[in-house]
This record gives C-alpha cells, sequence and structure tokens, in this order.
C-alpha cells in the first residue's frame, strides 16, 4: 500500500512536470498581438529610441508580450480587447485541484478554495491574471456563525486573514502584517446602544463583543486578555427582545460594530459646540482664480445643511499681507470688519458672503500672510475647539510660517533623488500640535497654479487629524474640470458628518502588538491616536508584529474603539471588532494573503521611507517586498519548481500592483513631476480608504461603447451593464470602441477616431467624432437607450463613492490624452519598465 501511495504521488508530480513542459512549448509559439497603431507611436516630447529603464540589460520579451501589429485582430468577446488566434490561458492545461492538492507541500487536506488560491501561477506565461470584475477581499477560514456577525472589510481589514502563531512563521512568509482602518465611514445601518452600563474587560478595557465567550449567564471571557469578568446585572436585559437572562443576545454581542452613547464618565469636559472658521487667502493670485465666487455661492447653498444645532458657531478671516476679522454678532445691520468676534445669527453670514467676492475685486496685494493669520485662528478657536477650513492659493510669503521656493523645475524628470519632500520648517507641525491639543483640526484647500510648498503646508493638516485638498491650475473660467470638481468636493465637505474632540485606540489579543501608525492624527500615548475633528473620508493604517506566540488559540481579534462628540453634543464610542483565524502553516498564511490591504500598507510604509531616507530607497524597498515573497514562496510554499515566476494565485497581482505603485507621481522617477503634485499623491496614499487608494493605483478600465444587457445587474428599475476590467494596457484600446477609465478621483472617458458614430449622438450628444469638442467635461442626460446605460453603469460605480471624481472626454487627438496613457500602467514609459520587464526584472533579483 505505502509503495502504490509513493507510485501514485510521483506520478501526479511527473504528470505536473510534463504539462508545464507542454504549457512552455504551447506558449513559446509567436503570439502577435493586435496594437492600435496610433499607440505605438511614443508620445509627442520623447525620442523614438529609448534607452531601457534604470540601466539594465534585458533579455528578450517572451513571444506571448510582443507587441506588434497582427494583420487581422481576433476580437475577444470575453475581454473586450483582443488575443491572437490560438492563444489559451496559462490555467488550463493545470491538473484538478484534488490532484494539485496532492502535489502542493504541507497541503494535506486543504478545502478547495484554499488550494485554489494557492494554486502556482507562471506569471511570466499567464497574461490575463485580471480578474473580470473588482475582486472581493477573501473571507477569513471562520465557522459560518463567526463569519455572519464579523466587522465589514470596508471598515477593517486585515493584510493576513489567516494570522501565523509566531513571529517567525510571519518571517518566513515575508508579508506584512497590519490593518487598513475607515472608522469612521458612512454607515445606513449603525445600532446605536443607550445604557447606564458599558460592558468592558476589566483588565484591558476590551468592549464585550461577539468574539466573547459566556461560560455562563453570569461570567464572560474576554476575547483579547483572555480574563473572566462578571456580567453587570443591567447586562441581563436585553432591550430588543425585553426579556432576561439572554446575554448573549443582547445587541453588543450580536453586532461587530455598534456605538455606545456615553456617559459622563466620558467627557473631560461639557461637549464642544460645532464651530466653523474659514480662513480664506484674497490676495491678487486668489480673487484672479475665481474661487471665492465659489466658495461663498457654495456655502450660501450648503449653509443650513452644515452638521450642527443651535450652539453651532461660524466664523471667517480673511488674509493677503494683513488679517482681517469680521464681527458677525446678533443685532447689527450688516457685518463689521477689523472686529474679532465669533458669530451667531445667519443673515448676517450670508450678508458676508454675498459681499466678500466684490469687496476685493480690485486688489493688487500680492503677499500672503498665511501663518499669522493662523495664529490668530488658533487664538480664536482655543476656548471651544472645531474645525479651521484654510483656502490658500500660493506660496507664504510673510510673517511666520513664511516659505521660499524649493523646487527646480529643470530637476522634476530626475532618476535619482527627488529633493525637499519633507517640510522646510516645524512652525506648521508646531502650530497643528497646539491645534491638536485644543481639539482644533485644521483642513487645508490649496488652489494653486504655482509652486507653494505643500510638504511644509500639509503638515497643519497631518497632525491636528485634518484633511488636504489640492487642484492644481485651478481656475474658475480656464479650468472647468478643476472648478467642477471643487464644487462638488466643497458640497461633499460642508455637509458630511463629522465628530469632535476624538480619540482612538486599537486593542488586539494578547502576543499581537500594534508598533507604527499611518494617517492624519497625533498620536498621544502609544496607542492612543488623537483626532481633533474625525471625518468619514479617512483612512487610517497601522502595522503590528506578534511578540508572543498563539499557539494556544485559534482565533486573533482586533477591536478599534472611536470616542468623539457629535455635531449635536453627544458623546458617543464606536466600536469596531474583527475577528481571524490562527493558523501555523506557512501555505496557509500564503493562501490568506489580502493583496490589496498589503499594496495598501506597503504604500504607507514607502511613502514614510521616501521622507526619512530617500525615494529610491522607499522604490527598492517596494521591489523587495515582492522579490522577498515570491522567494519565500518558492522555498517553502511548493513542491513544485517549474521554471519561470511563480506566485500563488493569491498574491498573483503582487508584482503588478507594486509596478502601479512605483508609477504613481508619489513615488515615480524619471517623468516630469511637480513637487506639490508629489506630496499631494504622498498625503493621499497616507489618509485615504483602502477602496480609494486601490482605486489611484490600478485604475479600472472598461470598454463602455458595446455593453450589452447580458450579465447586467437589474437594480431598482435600473439595468446595470457589467463590462469586464480589462487590463491596463494600449493593447486593449481600438480605434473603433470607447473606454472608460476610472481612476477613483478622475474618470476619463477614451474616444477613438473611429468610434460608432451611434454611440458618438446618442451618449455624447454630437454628430461625429469630429465634431466632439477637446474639453468635454460632463456627459449629457440624453433619452436614448445608449445614454442612460452608460450614465446607469457610471452611477453604478459612483454609488458608493463620496468625493465625484472629475470626468475628461479625451479625444485621441487632445493634450489630455497624455494624462489618460499615464495611467496604462501594464506599458513601457520613456522611464519605467513594462509590466513584461518588470517581471523579468523579478526573476532576475531573485537568481541573485
Amino acid at each position: 500500500a505505502q509503495k502504490a501511495a509513493n507510485a501514485q504521488a510521483n506520478l501526479t508530480v511527473l504528470l505536473m512536470k510534463v504539462q508545464m513542459h507542454y504549457l512552455h512549448l504551447n506558449d513559446s509559439l509567436t503570439l502577435s498581438l493586435f496594437l492600435y497603431s496610433d499607440l505605438a507611436a511614443p508620445p509627442a516630447g520623447v525620442p523614438a529610441k529609448q534607452a531601457p529603464p534604470f540601466g539594465y540589460n534585458y533579455p528578450t520579451m517572451h513571444p506571448a508580450y510582443q507587441q506588434n501589429p497582427a494583420p487581422k485582430p481576433n476580437p475577444s468577446p470575453s475581454h473586450g480587447g483582443y488575443n491572437p488566434p490560438g492563444y489559451q490561458p496559462y490555467s488550463q492545461p493545470f491538473p484538478s485541484l484534488s490532484e494539485l492538492s496532492s502535489a502542493l507541500g504541507g497541503l494535506g487536506g486543504v478545502s478547495e478554495l484554499e488550494a485554489e488560491t494557492l494554486r502556482p501561477v507562471n506569471l511570466l506565461q499567464e497574461r490575463n491574471i485580471l480578474p473580470p470584475k473588482r475582486a472581493p477581499p477573501p473571507e477569513p477560514n471562520l465557522s459560518n456563525d463567526l463569519r455572519k456577525v464579523n466587522c465589514s472589510p470596508d471598515t477593517f481589514r486585515c493584510t493576513l486573514t489567516n494570522i501565523p502563531q509566531t513571529q517567525a512563521l510571519l518571517n518566513k512568509a515575508r508579508l506584512p502584517l497590519g490593518l487598513l482602518l475607515h472608522p469612521f465611514r458612512d454607515l445606513t445601518q449603525l445600532p446605536v446602544i443607550t445604557s447606564n452600563t458599558i460592558v468592558r474587560c476589566r483588565s484591558c478595557r476590551t468592549y464585550i463583543n461577539p468574539f466573547v465567550s459566556f461560560l455562563d449567564q453570569r461570567r464572560w471571557k474576554c476575547n483579547l486578555c483572555y480574563r473572566v469578568n462578571d456580567v453587570p446585572d443591567e447586562f441581563m436585559y436585553n432591550p430588543v427582545t425585553r426579556s432576561y437572562g439572554e446575554p448573549h443576545k443582547r445587541p453588543e454581542v450580536q453586532n461587530s460594530t455598534v456605538e455606545f452613547i456615553a456617559s459622563s464618565d466620558y467627557m473631560l469636559r461639557p461637549p464642544q459646540p460645532a464651530v466653523y472658521l474659514f480662513l480664506l487667502d484674497v490676495s491678487h493670485n486668489a480673487v484672479e482664480s475665481g474661487y471665492l465666487n465659489v466658495f461663498c455661492q457654495s456655502l450660501l447653498d450648503n449653509l443650513e445643511k452644515l452638521p450642527g444645532d443651535t450652539r453651532t458657531h461660524i466664523g471667517f478671516v480673511t488674509f493677503d499681507s494683513t488679517v482681517h476679522f469680521y464681527n458677525l454678532q446678533e443685532g447689527l445691520s450688516q457685518p463689521q470688519m477689523l472686529v474679532v468676534s465669533d458669530i451667531d445669527g445667519n443673515h448676517l453670514v450670508k450678508d458676508l458672503l454675498n459681499a466678500l467676492p466684490g469687496m476685493f475685486t480690485h486688489t493688487r496685494e500680492t503677499q500672503s500672510a498665511l501663518g499669522p493669520a493662523l495664529q490668530a485662528a488658533y487664538k480664536l478657536m482655543s476656548p471651544t475647539g472645531g474645525r479651521v477650513t484654510v483656502f490658500q492659493t500660493q506660496l507664504p510669503t510673510l510673517g511666520a510660517g513664511l516659505l521660499q521656493s524649493r523646487e527646480d523645475p529643470n530637476l522634476r524628470s530626475s532618476t535619482k533623488n527627488v529633493l525637499h519632500l519633507g517640510p522646510a520648517t516645524d512652525f506648521y507641525k508646531k502650530l497643528a500640535l497646539d491645534c491638536s491639543g485644543q481639539q482644533i483640526g485644521v483642513d487645508l484647500f490649496l488652489l494653486s497654479s504655482q509652486y507653494s510648498d505643500l510638504a511644509s503646508l500639509a503638515c497643519v493638516s497631518k497632525y491636528s487629524a485634518g484633511s488636504v485638498f489640492y487642484y492644481p491650475s485651478f481656475h474658475h473660467i480656464h479650468n472647468t474640470a478643476q472648478k467642477q470638481k471643487f464644487q462638488k468636493d466643497l458640497q461633499r465637505y460642508l455637509t458630511r458628518k463629522i465628530g469632535f474632540e476624538a480619540v482612538m485606540r486599537i486593542r488586539c489579543t494578547k502576543g499581537l502588538s500594534i508598533h507604527t501608525f499611518h494617517g492624519n492624527f497625533f498620536v498621544r500615548s502609544t496607542d492612543l491616536l488623537s483626532l481633533a475633528n474625525v471625518n468619514p473620508d479617512s483612512g487610517f493604517a497601522v502595522q503590528m508584529s506578534i511578540e508572543e506566540s498563539l499557539a494556544d488559540t485559534s482565533l486573533a481579534c482586533f477591536q478599534a474603539a472611536l470616542l468623539y462628540t457629535s455635531s449635536k453634543g453627544k458623546r458617543r464610542i464606536r466600536v469596531h471588532t474583527l475577528c481571524l483565524p490562527v493558523v501555523s502553516q506557512l501555505s496557509e498564511v500564503f493562501a490568506g494573503a489580502d493583496i490589496q490591504a498589503i499594496s495598501c500598507l506597503l504604500a504607507n510604509m514607502a511613502i514614510d521611507r521616501s521622507i526619512s531616507s530617500s525615494l529610491s530607497d522607499a522604490r527598492d524597498a517596494l521591489v523587495n517586498a515582492v522579490v522577498d515573497c515570491l522567494t519565500a514562496y518558492r522555498a517553502n510554499g511548493s513542491n513544485i519548481q517549474p521554471s519561470g515566476l511563480i506566485a500563488p494565485a493569491a498574491l498573483r497581482l503582487f508584482p503588478l500592483y507594486v509596478l502601479a505603485l512605483l508609477k504613481q507621481k508619489a513615488l515615480r522617477t524619471g517623468t516630469s513631476t511637480r513637487l506639490d503634485e508629489r506630496v499631494f499623491s504622498m498625503c493621499e496614499l497616507k489618509s485615504q480608504p483602502l477602496q480609494q487608494i486601490m482605486r489611484m493605483v490600478h485604475p479600472d478600465l472598461y470598454r463602455i461603447d458595446n455593453m450589452t444587457e447580458q450579465a447586467a445587474l437589474h437594480l431598482n428599475d435600473s439595468v446595470i451593464p457589467q463590462p469586464p476590467l480589462l487590463q491596463l494596457t494600449a493593447e486593449k484600446l481600438t480605434r473603433e470602441g470607447a473606454f472608460l477609465l476610472d481612476c477613483g478621483s478622475v474618470m476619463y472617458l477614451w474616444v477613438g477616431k473611429c468610434c460608432n458614430e451611434t454611440f458618438i449622438r446618442d451618449v455624447l450628444g454630437f454628430q461625429n467624432y469630429a465634431s466632439l469638442p477637446s474639453n468635454m467635461t460632463e456627459i449629457p442626460e440624453l433619452q436614448t437607450t445608449y445614454s442612460e446605460r452608460t450614465r446607469a453603469f457610471i452611477s453604478w460605480l459612483l454609488e458608493s463613492r463620496t468625493f465625484l471624481p472629475a470626468f475628461h472626454v479625451v479625444k485621441d487627438d487632445a493634450s489630455t490624452k497624455t494624462s489618460f496613457f499615464q495611467h496604462l500602467v501594464e506599458d513601457r514609459t520613456e522611464s519605467a519598465f513594462s509590466y513584461y520587464e518588470f517581471l523579468l526584472h523579478i526573476q532576475q533579483q531573485m537568481s541573485k
């Protein structure tokens, strides 16, 4: 029997080797992929002959990746793009999952799902690795009961859905362990609990949650520190079922996200009112840009929607070379300038907003005293706390915090290190820390066509838990797309939920420890984040390590508790709890890898490294993360050793996402990137929720001129087409098509020169391609099937988004096409690898 079993195992491995060999021969046939000929030419200004990026010499490209135009394209309905005749996906000749499971090392008794996540993928041969639609986050391997009550991945995600038992096992996998949080996001259903007793562990102060265990009706065991606690008498009554004696059915124990109405025990002072102060640049540069008109009109339109109650205060400070204050006290017939006061009385606010744009129309002041204006705002707001909103259009040139230009335009395309990514002065950081101490959050809107040293200015928001918005080249007439985005962003910003005087603490199972935080906040103690303001659009990340073995437990838990004051003056605690299984096998660690969460955490780590060390160090660290992980998988995760670049299916997108990160404005080299735009991209990667970061890093590309109702969603009497995702390469574009590129904060609709005139007429409202304007920034509402179908699809893409993207219709001969093609990360640029070249580079590094 033993001999038979050994023979069977040897036969299986031999079968796979034969199939691998067959696969290699099959894919080595010359596969000429159709490439839209106009896109094969280098962009304007780029020499046709280009040196290999970074000075490496590469072997000849694999035939499957050659990009020569084919004489006759062969359309593939499954992709909306083109595949060569006879092309077969790599996965077809693979053995069955049961055969694969027996051939993989250390995988006895794995489920089919886990075997699929561990399926070896030869990245150099399997071309189409993108799923047809955005992949959902991996499901933790938990029982159905635990899975039902686990925290939503939109709120709480871990880089590894299987937690390694030991730090040694984690080190062996060469993957980062960390959490991605979106703790204050807008929720449609949120259990709110009013109780005199908020039940917490007496030892570690964990809030009771679905993953505690009840030893009996009177005792519960903490799932983080394992202390046994008494159940309070009040907890014996269930307000939902109105019954006694069932503490395990209380809403706190049935929901992983809950919000408690806090008692006075959670207050150091009476809850603060909602206080808003607007700090407005009114220099000549600001007036000329026209932003003041847009701001005043937006605030007038949304004044009644500002979060707050009868105690709400609102104030204004304007500044150029001097700082101007306004008295808006109840009883005045009109606003008075030069008197310091808070405000009450909407009619005075409206009078001021109507008057402000005209007050500075003829100004010749070109200086900016931003620093003194911020100092004045701090003094005004210190007694109460609240939110300061700053609008700035140039480099601060007067008084405290003045800055000098540090950007050399000739070095924007440097392939070496980029200078001045850190602040030039600590003035803005110190001011932010003072603001944080007085519960003042500072949000910055930068609307500037010139260098403004965002690396320094952003500190005032970063350390006071604020937000940064940036509109390069803003002009209310000459840049309509930016104006429209500014208007949309302002509407969301002014009306979104807000939490004041907030703190957040993250706890985890005994044996795990949190050591690095990412986001906009001030760390008040080792694990307490101070958030003067908290908003529903901010994300956070934390890195973790394993200090003690988790061998004695099968589950690891994480809990984030956010204590804040609502705009109505209520003290509340929002609690999220996540539960994940603990594993002892390396294969299980790989199988549970969440590649999107890993990529987002690495992006945060790379931004920190680029500022503390250098940009080249940060880029090298990202490449090494891929090299180390795939080397660890090859050495430990599989007995199959075919030639090529092998990754488990769960990590097949890892090299692609890292390449996409390296081509982000934040981290790219060799391409002209303005310093402020680079720093803003860094700010976004450090403070956005995971979903928004992933849209920025790896946008979604769809062909939309041929959408049908096949496989469409049917929601609320609407038909939502579901076109497949396309690879981010010019190969997927055709002269006859129209393609939508969703980059999160911007959307492009690329229209080919020979696009169907029916689509152009019925969707865009013009007769043909030639009549399309080059600066179109929205899709009209037309009463045609094509139009309704297209708008329904775009609306569906936007429904989960809070900030609406700028929109550009891009013609093939338009100047905006350059920015469109920058997002096609699989293609080679004058300064960076193509995806295939990057894979070869990874393979080369692994063989050293």
